[in-house]
């Protein structure tokens, strides 16, 4: 019940705040202190330059990675981005298919399955006390460390930056990976506050950058300045844009300012003469930095959203007005790769409470267009379009680059890993690769 009302205005509640909320018309509700009668949250006038100097809640100073939107890509026109499949008549419909098969005509649409294991998750795979979710995700990491293996991704002196790190657990399954290995270190890219759990209980190799990816700027981060270590970024289910925004992290602001030098010869500069290592850290003493740009050795991500790639963003847009295809195409091949959502699966009112308004109307016009196998083919095509645009970037940065299934559909719908080697240090299959 609400304290006594004196004055017309109810007292505050015994044991709570005595301070009276203007806006809200009431007294704050919070719990005092022992012999208090306003709590932490407030603040007298006499008082508030002191609390300013340690209050939590104001902003706090920005890192000096931090840089505003160097990661977007900015530009006028982008009216065309926002018509939907949802928007398009029949005919447009279609027309946009034939855009789509005529744009993908020469390239390998049918990836190869690379399904493999990494002995650090064979304890935690054989465990009955994980659950099924559980079980799937450690699959999936344990297919992502045995691909990066096979590739030689998994190597002493690197940094591996983990974009959308969550709590971080690839970092940590890499780490266990490599745990032998000198002179690694992880940087755990997320932008909300998460608290990531399983690498707090390791020690100073793990490093957290709470930023949006698209302000991130690789060449001032201090570890990176300091140590000169090559970077490996991974990422674990990174949603749309993310991806292309970590791409532009990892290749616009890094390597060397020699930059006419293909990755490989970037990385040789640096490597003990007649050894075959990889590049040991630049020495360093306290407070001094290498001054260089990051160098990119390598980079595995597992894909996820193609629905909320952005074109602002897409690092393919080179790719794309090469096969005559823009914005307004984009948009719709984008709202496509949602085909692989079944007609009959069943959407409970709380999930449907959770999707946007375009988002519900693109999937009640998707039903009245085209079968649901129709759907689920177009949609892969989508998506594997959007992808070579990806693949096509890395490729003109020096690198060699591959698409996989690397787990199966019963563990995850997402099931393709996007891979990128230095060009001339790749001995895989190349009969694998798309082409």
């Amino acid at each position: 019940m609400e304290g006594s009302v004196a004055n017309g205005v109810s007292a505050p509640l015994p044991g709570r705040c005595a301070f009276y909320v203007a806006k809200k018309k009431r007294y704050c509700k919070m719990i005092v202190g022992s012999g208090k009668t306003v709590c932490g949250d407030t603040v007298f006038e006499d008082n508030l330059a002191k609390h300013l100097k340690k209050c939590n809640s104001k902003e706090k100073p920005k890192p000096v990675y931090f840089m505003a939107l160097i990661n977007r890509y900015v530009f006028n026109n982008d009216a065309s981005m926002q018509i939907t499949i949802a928007e398009r008549s029949k005919n447009e419909l279609d027309e946009s298919i034939v855009k789509l098969k005529t744009a993908l005509k020469g390239l390998n649409t049918k990836l190869v399955e690379n399904i493999i294991s990494h002995s650090a998750l064979h304890e935690p795979l054989s465990d009955p006390k994980n659950g099924d979710s559980a079980f799937k995700h450690l699959k999936q990491q344990a297919s992502i460390l045995g691909n990066m293996e096979v590739l030689e991704l998994l190597s002493p002196n690197r940094c591996y930056i983990e974009f959308g790190a969550g709590k971080g657990k690839l970092s940590h399954w890499i780490h266990i990976a490599l745990k032998a290995a000198e002179n690694v270190n992880f940087l755990l890219v997320e932008r909300s506050s998460t608290h990531f759990k399983v690498c707090t209980k390791m020690h100073s190799a793990f490093d957290r950058l709470q930023v949006d990816i698209q302000h991130l700027d690789l060449s001032k981060v201090p570890l990176l300045r300091k140590k000169g270590l090559p970077i490996i970024g991974v990422g674990k289910h990174l949603c749309g844009a993310a991806t292309d925004l970590a791409l532009r992290c990892l290749f616009e602001h890094s390597c060397t300012d020699k930059d006419d030098e293909p990755p490989t010869k970037r990385i040789k500069l640096h490597q003990n003469e007649g050894s075959g290592d990889f590049i040991k850290p630049v020495p360093s003493t306290e407070g001094r930095e290498t001054g260089e740009k990051p160098i990119v050795s390598g980079l595995a991500i597992a894909l996820c959203c193609h629905h909320r790639c952005d074109w602002r963003h897409y690092v393919g847009k080179e790719f794309f007005r090469q096969r005559g295809l823009g914005p307004e195409e984009f948009a719709a091949f984008r709202w496509a790769t949602c085909g692989m959502r079944k007609i009959g699966s069943k959407t409970t009112e709380k999930q449907s409470e959770h999707k946007t308004g375009e988002e519900k109307e693109h999937e009640m016009s998707e039903r009245n267009l085209m079968s649901v196998e129709d759907r689920e083919q177009i949609g892969r095509l989508c998506k594997r379009l959007i992808d070579h645009g990806r693949m096509y970037y890395l490729q003109q940065k020096g690198f060699e680059t591959s698409l996989k299934y690397y787990t199966s559909r019963d563990i995850s719908l997402e099931n393709v890993l996007l891979t990128a080697v230095p060009a001339a240090n790749q001995n895989r299959d190349e009969s694998q690769q798309p082409s």
